[in-house]
């Protein structure tokens, strides 16, 4: 049986999430070490982390709000603000900026109707840049959700968004 620390609150977490991050606690010695996996177990289920979810999961990891949210802010997949159903990234590498991800920016958030950073109105879509996806030999890369897709174009993504 699961035990709960003795500061455990309920406010801002679900029972759900918190079972869910008290299990992944189990895999690591050090409560700070979990702080990446809890925050995305809250966006799992929310889609973003809202600072009541962040306090929350601070005082369940015994670790400072402030602490917490510099690891949140630090790690680029952890959305502070609400996000659309679907998420586009695009790289602007170096490589990827060379070989045209401004363009590709550009085209989709003309094709989506939201502006780079934003959420679309209706709710859909969040384009947002990321400073690399790793695949530099395949510029330039876009990440739909958590699909990368490699050496792309117009084409291929309005493709990709007319399914």
């Amino acid at each position: 049986m699961q035990t709960y620390p003795e500061k455990f609150s309920f406010d801002g977490l679900s029972p759900t999430e918190i079972q869910e991050i008290m299990t992944e606690l189990t895999h690591y010695e050090d409560k700070t070490a979990v702080s990446i996996e809890a925050l995305k177990i809250v966006q799992k289920h929310r889609r973003w982390v809202c600072d009541e979810a962040l306090i929350a999961v601070a005082e369940l990891l015994d670790i400072s709000p402030a602490q917490l949210e510099g690891v949140a802010t630090f790690y680029n997949l952890i959305y502070r603000q609400p996000v659309g159903k679907t998420v586009l990234h695009i790289c602007n590498s170096v490589t990827c900026w060379m070989l045209g991800s401004d363009q590709l920016s550009e085209r989709l958030c003309k094709h989506l109707q939201v502006e780079l950073g934003e959420m679309s109105v209706d709710g859909e879509y969040t384009i947002l840049p990321i400073v690399c996806l790793g695949a530099c030999d395949h510029a330039p890369v876009v990440m739909i959700e958590n699909e990368i897709l490699l050496d792309m174009t117009a084409d291929a993504i309005n493709k990709i968004l007319d399914r």
